[in-house]
């Protein structure tokens, strides 16, 4: 139970533009009179950003980027701020954690430092929005949503009422007008956005920056996004002049220079709309203590122990006196059923030394019988494969009892005839 401050009913003033934005709201209109705020997206110039948007952002709408500290948020944000203003676009910098100087230096070195982008160093949330109401900026990132503070509201920065406070106020001025509001925010140690649920309630879209600090790669998702889909991801890579986008992030997931070795095998992962080609890793070493170890990195544990239990029942290959270790390489974390028959395959090619076959990739689900059900949207995946160098993708069978006519596609019945195609000897 935490105590908190609320204004006074009508204590907070609305501008005069919110007004007329909640009084026109009520007026009862045909639908199809209303202008589709979609149809002139800001488009934000790096295209994996885009992509995880939807297409750019929506005029008038919030979004809240959130991750850990020093994983690139800021620079990001900078970076679109500096290319929208490019490109002729007014765009307000709110910073309530640096120093106008600080953003000038991280300007310079992400090639920032342009005409269009104004600066604004406050942490009091009445001067963020006389400053937002006075430029009409068509984006204006605040940075963060837990250092700014309400005059009419008691606590500190940070605290629930007040987070709720800013998030609610910056909310009322991006949909009385065409500005958006991109919103920097804190994550908790179980990597959520820090403060009340109600703040993402509140926004449009929530954004995660994720990736670990002292890699390169960095990941961008849509935890909630209500003007496109949350199944797509953005690729980056931090550089010196930061972040750059990733120009085929299939090669940059695998190494495909590298002569093929027992435990690894790849999968074409869909991320949205767009296939992936990733590593999977496995390694199995007896176990020297009375419990089997099983650690899994980037893919769920128990998805692992039911594959582990259906290559014991239904291959014969018995993992029990094993310790088990599964890595998705590259930092991504899969989660579709799809990548059951590499991380199976990347697990039998570890116990029995051998290795894959060249130029084979796996995607399909392993059902508790043993039996393979087809990838979604197969032909597509083989595509990609194809144009990765991989001349046959191995997958369960289709619906309807389609089977190896297509091209590239090599159809397995079970997990043993599986192994029996996939690996080498």
């Amino acid at each position: 139970m935490v105590e908190t401050a609320t204004a006074p009913r009508g204590a907070r003033a609305r501008t005069a533009s919110a007004a007329i934005a909640v009084a026109g709201a009520t007026a009862v209109i045909p639908i199809g009179a209303v202008e589709s705020a979609e149809a002139a997206r800001l488009v934000s110039g790096i295209g994996e950003v885009d992509r995880v948007l939807g297409g750019g952002f929506v005029p008038g709408s919030i979004a809240l980027f959130g991750g850990d500290p020093g994983i690139g948020k800021s620079t990001l944000l900078l970076q679109v701020a500096a290319r929208l203003a490019r490109a002729g676009r007014d765009v307000l910098y709110v910073t309530g954690e640096e120093s106008a100087a600080q953003v000038r230096g991280r300007a310079e070195r992400v090639g920032g430092v342009v005409d269009g982008l104004h600066l604004a160093a406050t942490t009091e949330l009445e001067t963020a929005l006389a400053a937002i109401q006075a430029s009409s900026p068509a984006l204006a990132v605040v940075d963060s949503v837990q250092t700014l503070s309400s005059a009419e509201l008691g606590g500190p920065a940070g605290s629930v009422g007040q987070v709720r406070e800013v998030a609610a106020r910056l909310a009322e001025v991006a949909k009385a007008g065409r500005t958006c509001v991109a919103l920097v925010g804190h994550v908790t140690k179980e990597g959520t956005v820090a403060g009340p649920r109600t703040l993402e309630h509140l926004v449009d879209a929530v954004i995660y920056l994720e990736g670990e600090r002292l890699g390169a790669t960095r990941l961008l998702r849509a935890a909630k996004n209500r003007f496109g889909s949350t199944d797509e991801v953005g690729v980056l890579e931090m550089r010196g002049d930061g972040l750059a986008e990733v120009d085929d992030a299939s090669r940059f997931f695998i190494e495909s220079d590298e002569a093929a070795t027992a435990g690894s095998a790849v999968t074409l992962a869909l991320e949205g709309t767009r296939p992936l080609a990733v590593e999977i890793q496995a390694l199995s070493a007896p176990s020297g203590y009375g419990s089997p170890r099983r650690a899994t990195t980037g893919i769920d544990v128990n998805r692992v122990l039911m594959l582990i239990a259906v290559l014991a029942r239904h291959a014969g290959l018995n993992l029990t006196g094993h310790d088990v270790y599964v890595n998705v390489a590259g930092g991504l974390r899969i989660d579709e059923p799809a990548a059951d028959l590499a991380v199976a395959m990347a697990l039998a090619s570890s116990l029995r030394e051998r290795p894959v076959r060249a130029a084979t990739a796996l995607a399909g689900e392993v059902a508790l019988s043993g039996r393979l059900r087809e990838a979604t949207r197969a032909e597509r995946r083989a595509t990609e494969a194809s144009r990765l160098g991989f001349d046959r993708l191995v997958t369960g069978a289709a619906r309807g009892g389609r089977g190896d006519g297509r091209a590239g596609i090599v159809v397995a019945r079970d997990i043993r005839e599986a192994i029996g195609l996939a690996l080498e000897g």
